[in-house]
């Protein structure tokens, strides 16, 4: 078949699937299949290009990130995993799919070759925007870092392999809290160790409505600041660890439009000084 015929049709219909969750603003929840690569060269080059202008661009980049590094963190080795772990992740993976129910077949129509391909992609695209064969992209992908990174599931969900716990139950880890304007604190947790820190937000009220709170470090060599990440209301709660401990001077926290900023718009509103 032709590239002008079923054939290019079908994988434009494909292409569109991530084009209409990109239009319906929701290019936020792709950033961890992203980081997974758990999407093909075609529909990566369609966010890619999305991003480039989009106000969600700078968080999505930072989920991204924060993806890749949880995963880099999480999966350090500390036991060989146990034998067929990996296969029978995929059996459960397999079995699941096989008891979801299946929706009531159509009546079938004579068609020539275009007319089945077509109907097949429908199918395709709906069980797209149900999130199912999203859903086992991630479950398979996922599956096989753990596998591959060496440890058993029960150590991945273990405290010591939370980046959080990480560095809080770190031996040289060093805190300190200091006040936010407005009410509350914010507290640091460090170690060299680690390189790397924790932010955690105590008693703070949101950002006003349309801001977020974001982190900044600010570099010992006097560069610009280096933004990592927002804050907004169901977040804010929550620590916040930064890798980079050694080059940094400062932790800085700004307030900046939904989506955050790529260099600082207003002026800190906290500047905490760090000690590697």
């Amino acid at each position: 078949m032709s590239e002008n015929t079923g054939g290019g049709f079908i994988r434009r219909m494909f292409a569109n699937d991530i084009a209409t969750d990109l239009a319906e603003g929701r290019v936020l929840e792709l950033a961890e299949i992203y980081a997974l690569d758990a999407v093909s060269d075609e529909e990566r080059a369609i966010i890619d290009d999305f991003v480039k202008t989009a106000p969600e661009g700078p968080e999505f980049h930072e989920r991204v990130r924060q993806a890749r590094e949880t995963l880099a963190a999480g999966f350090a080795p500390e036991e060989e995993p146990p034998a067929g772990l990996f296969d029978n992740i995929m059996d459960r993976i397999a079995k699941d799919v096989a008891t979801e129910p299946a929706s009531a077949p159509e009546t079938p129509a004579a068609a020539g070759p275009a007319v089945d391909e077509v109907a097949a992609a429908r199918a395709k695209r709906e069980e797209r925007r149900s999130g199912g064969a999203r859903r086992w992209i991630v479950g398979a992908a996922a599956a096989a870092a753990i596998a591959i990174g060496g440890i058993g599931v029960g150590s991945y969900v273990s405290a010591q392999n939370d980046p959080v716990n990480q560095v809080l139950q770190a031996q040289d880890v060093q805190k300190q809290s200091a006040a936010v304007p407005g009410g509350g604190t914010a507290t640091i947790s460090a170690s060299s160790a680690k390189d790397s820190f924790v932010v955690l937000m105590n008693g703070v009220a949101p950002a006003p409505e349309g801001k977020v709170y974001q982190l900044w470090t600010l570099p010992k060599d006097g560069s610009a600041p280096v933004p990592q990440g927002t804050m907004d209301a169901q977040t804010l709660s929550k620590p916040a660890v930064v890798k980079g401990l050694s080059s940094a001077s400062s932790v800085a926290i700004t307030v900046e439009p939904a989506g955050g900023s790529k260099a600082p718009t207003t002026a800190p509103v906290l500047v905490v000084a760090l000690s590697a």
